[in-house]
């Protein structure tokens, strides 16, 4: 009996629409970083298992796909098995079961896996960086667009393969950096045709929040339970901090916040007042001030502030990022990233300051997909289909076929001459938008019939008028 083919848990096919609708995304999000000078890099799928771990935290470590050691390795403990208990059948007593386990456990974990799928980006940009230190030029600005590997539970919008398209600048404390990722945002979206909301916040505002309400050493539970003011509402934020041990008085200390509305301009006054014992606090106040004046005004995008913005707290040092579509039913960020200060230092480069952003490729597909703001044609799919009416007329089509590939239009030759609905149906499978009719008629005239495959509509027209009838 046959094998019913599948494919793992958590992984995709993509068809060849939804191929040419994700390079579309990619190609579009290249071109502006592109733009802005990020120069293009590749790390490999596989990094050694001791550059992922201890990187993500317990929980993320745990979702590292860990790759065996080559078979050559494994002939080598099954030989090692069969010298010390041979090959014949052992009676499997308690204390040879007790033997057996101190043996399998004496074989180093590094023996059976030096090697892993990356889990993200982020960590081998960090190595790389480390590694080739004396050969890049820094500020180092780069991007990157593969795909990483995760070993979580999958579900609706989640999966174990997925592509992460990042761009990073690193060596430069300059908030120009910032400035020029919320444009770079604001420019990838106007070209996609997309109504985007930019969320600004700081990590130092959120640290001075803590601060003044008097409980700096519950800053990740107090942040923590305010990221999710809008999905859950204060009265739960406050229940939540107060789970964690943020005492009443504290929360007391932090009512203005629930209390901020308004643009930046109306809720920057505020803030001052408010957090004004904390020298951190103003840092971040005036580092946001910078960075709104400085980014003027925007194509299509909107950027907010909002307080509540709370990514990577065990990561990110100032600026944080989160994109929100503006249309569709997505609810959650598109994009993300922020500022760190010390992402290399875990590889012994110190003091390596950096901004860093994400777009998710999966969820932007998803929202041009529900918004139909996908162009109807797409590079890449045959404009112009020849039909095949025999040898004769494929051969003179062969030529045309050159002419009309050499002027940058995508075409091909129907292989077989078979019934015309066959080939039509194949031309409207594929959604290419004109058939060429060249049948023993057209040959003797030197005329092409042209079907526009949308209206049905025919038309006569010489056959050196051709490019320029469906252009």
């Amino acid at each position: 009996m046959a094998t019913k083919p599948s494919i793992p848990k958590g992984t995709r096919d993509f068809s060849p629409v939804e191929m040419l609708r994700r390079k579309y995304i990619f190609s579009t999000i290249e071109k502006v970083f592109q733009k802005y000078g990020f120069l293009p890099l590749e790390t490999p799928a596989m990094e050694n298992l001791e550059t992922l771990t201890g990187k993500y935290g317990e929980e993320g470590d745990r979702l590292i796909f860990k790759i065996l050691n080559s078979g050559d390795f494994m002939q080598e403990v099954k030989e090692r098995f069969d010298t010390k208990y041979g090959t014949a059948p052992v009676e499997l007593t308690q204390g040879v079961l007790a033997d057996m386990k101190s043996w399998i456990s004496e074989i180093r974990s590094s023996e059976l896996t030096e090697k892993a799928l990356r889990y993200d980006l982020t960590v081998p940009f960090a190595r790389y960086v480390v590694q080739h230190q004396n050969d890049i030029a820094f500020p180092f600005k780069r991007y990157q667009i593969q795909p990483v590997w995760r070993g979580d539970r999958p579900a609706k919008g989640r999966y174990r393969e997925f592509y992460q398209c990042d761009a990073d600048v690193i060596g430069t404390k300059s908030l120009i950096s910032e400035v020029e990722l919320v444009q770079l945002f604001d420019d990838v979206f106007t070209d996609l045709g997309l109504q985007v909301v930019v969320k600004i916040n700081d990590r130092k505002v959120l640290a001075g929040i803590a601060e003044v309400s008097g409980q700096p050493e519950k800053v990740v539970d107090i942040v923590t339970a305010i990221d999710k003011l809008d999905k859950i509402g204060r009265e739960k934020v406050e229940e939540e901090m107060r789970a964690k041990g943020v005492s009443d008085e504290a929360i007391k200390g932090i009512v203005p916040l629930f209390e901020l509305k308004g643009s930046w301009n109306e809720q920057r006054p505020l803030l001052e007042k408010w957090l004004a014992s904390s020298a951190t606090a103003q840092l971040g106040l005036k580092d946001l001030s910078f960075t709104f004046n400085a980014v003027g005004t925007m194509k299509s995008a909107k950027l907010e502030f909002d307080p509540t913005l709370a990514r990577g707290l065990d990561y990110y040092t100032g600026a944080i990022f989160e994109v929100k579509a503006a249309e569709g039913s997505m609810p959650g960020s598109i994009c993300g990233g922020g500022r760190y200060d010390d992402l290399t230092g875990i590889f012994g480069l110190k003091n390596m300051s950096g901004v860093g952003i994400s777009f998710g490729a999966d969820r932007i597909y998803d929202v041009l997909l529900e918004t139909n703001k996908f162009p109807a044609e797409l590079g890449g799919s045959t404009k112009l289909l020849f039909a095949n009416f025999g040898e004769t007329e494929a051969l003179h089509c062969l030529k045309l076929l050159r002419t009309v590939r050499e002027a940058g239009i995508a075409a091909e030759l129907y292989p077989d001459a078979v019934k015309m609905a066959k080939q039509f149906k194949y031309a409207d499978d594929k959604g290419i938008a004109y058939v060429a009719i060249i049948g023993e008629n057209e040959l003797k005239q030197g005329i092409v019939t042209l079907k526009d495959m949308k209206t049905g509509e025919q038309k006569a027209i010489k056959q050196d008028e051709l490019i320029h009838g469906i252009q």
